[in-house]
């Protein structure tokens, strides 16, 4: 599976992704409000501010998952419907790890909406561990939104 960085002229795609696979797994989970915030532009808006801690996978414009690290944190991960299954995530996973071990991160940890079992299990499946719920504080149009979240760490 190649990994590689994701382009400017993607922005689009890597939104429609982002914001596809959100809806399928958190759409259920957080309250209305939270996901009414949740929209393309929003989506396109935050990866183009982080564009350059974006890595993807599937070909060049028609990205199938990718990976987006900030910090200590393992950011967002997501996979295309169409792509599970295929190892995808598992090495989105892994690049993400090696990039935060290269910038000296010693134990990398990444928030999991809570009741999202299917990513709970993935991520445990490759040594993660829930290490409680903590809250995070959301950026919004109407200001921070604060929602419990899962927290899980590994050493690196």
């Amino acid at each position: 599976m190649q990994i590689r960085a994701a382009e400017p002229g993607e922005l689009e795609a890597l939104a429609r992704l982002w914001r596809d696979a959100w809806q399928d797994a958190h759409a259920h989970l957080v309250p209305a409000e939270l996901a009414r915030h949740r929209t393309l532009e929003s989506f396109r808006d935050r990866l183009a501010a982080a564009l350059a801690d974006v890595r993807a996978t599937g070909p060049l414009g028609a990205p199938d998952g990718f990976c987006m690290i900030h910090g200590e944190e393992l950011y967002q991960l997501f996979v295309a419907a169409s792509a599970r299954g295929s190892g995808a995530a598992a090495a989105l996973l892994a690049d993400g790890e090696a990039r935060l071990a290269t910038a000296g991160v010693t134990t990398a940890w990444l928030a999991c909406a809570i009741g999202n079992e299917r990513a709970a299990r993935f991520y445990e499946k490759h040594g993660w561990q829930r290490t409680g719920v903590v809250t995070s504080r959301l950026e919004t149009p109407d200001g921070l939104f604060l929602l419990d979240v899962w927290r899980y760490e590994k050493p690196l």
